[in-house]
């Protein structure tokens, strides 16, 4: 039998738990429109994809590239980040430049955050040292997406304060073209008897932005859904409920 050739993270790695738990894909609009709300992306995304017809097309492509660095053999990671820089290099306009290591950088902390976020909301939270190993982790990942560790927050609270910044400015910012962007992902185009499931998707997704950019798209929301979505998440914890949705092995 031929060795497993080994990968750039070793089996058990907090990278691999925590971006593995398939609590996070319940995040998987969250990152969406956080990184919509920057108005580089939503430009890029506008004159350079498919969103109209497959709003979740180009998160599922940079969710893919993800699985192949942190699961794949070292050789399938960097060939992986070269593929996706490649696409990168392609993406740029007035205003915008996908290989812009600001633009990579909060692309990849939109997934970082909501990776950490949907764990302990579901799960439970990540312990401060796995979380930290998390982080480091992660952020080889980003590295190889384009943005050199110089320029990523050199640890996990700098990091945090880095997204409650960013936050902070691009939330009010947002415009009526984003808007409409983010009202693609909120109502996609799926048969009548999927109408249910994408209803309860879009509450996740809106109750789990931060205020800032809800405010910015101009999403409602209020107290008794807050408590619902408070609710519902302690008690997946109290009751450990399962999650069916994984698209990964998540002991890998």
């Amino acid at each position: 039998m031929t060795a497993e050739r080994p990968g750039l993270f070793p089996p058990g790695a907090p990278v691999r738990r925590v971006f593995g738990h398939p609590a996070v894909m319940l995040g998987a609009g969250r990152a969406l429109l956080l990184q919509l709300a920057h108005p580089a992306v939503a430009r890029g995304v506008m004159e350079h994809s498919e969103f109209a017809t497959d709003p979740f097309g180009r998160l599922q492509r940079t969710l893919d590239a993800v699985d192949h660095i942190v699961w794949g053999t070292a050789d399938e990671a960097h060939a992986t980040a070269a593929r996706l820089r490649a696409v990168h290099e392609r993406v740029r306009g007035e205003g915008y430049d996908a290989t812009d290591p600001a633009l990579v950088l909060w692309v990849h902390a939109t997934l970082v955050d909501t990776a950490l976020r949907m764990h302990a909301r579901w799960a439970r939270p990540v312990p401060t040292e796995e979380a930290e190993a998390f982080y480091a982790q992660a952020a080889v990942v980003g590295e190889l997406f384009g943005c050199p560790l110089a320029q990523q927050p050199a640890g996990l609270a700098e990091f945090r304060a880095y997204v409650r910044d960013m936050v902070g400015v691009l939330g009010p910012t947002i415009d009526d073209d984003q808007r409409r962007l983010a009202h693609r992902v909120l109502h996609p185009s799926v048969p009548l008897a999927a109408d249910p499931v994408v209803a309860l998707a879009r509450q996740l997704t809106i109750g789990q932005l931060p205020r800032p950019v809800r405010d910015g798209f101009r999403l409602g929301w209020d107290r008794p859904r807050e408590a619902a979505l408070l609710a519902t998440g302690l008690g997946t914890r109290l009751l450990n409920v399962p999650f069916v949705l994984a698209r990964r092995v998540t002991a890998a």
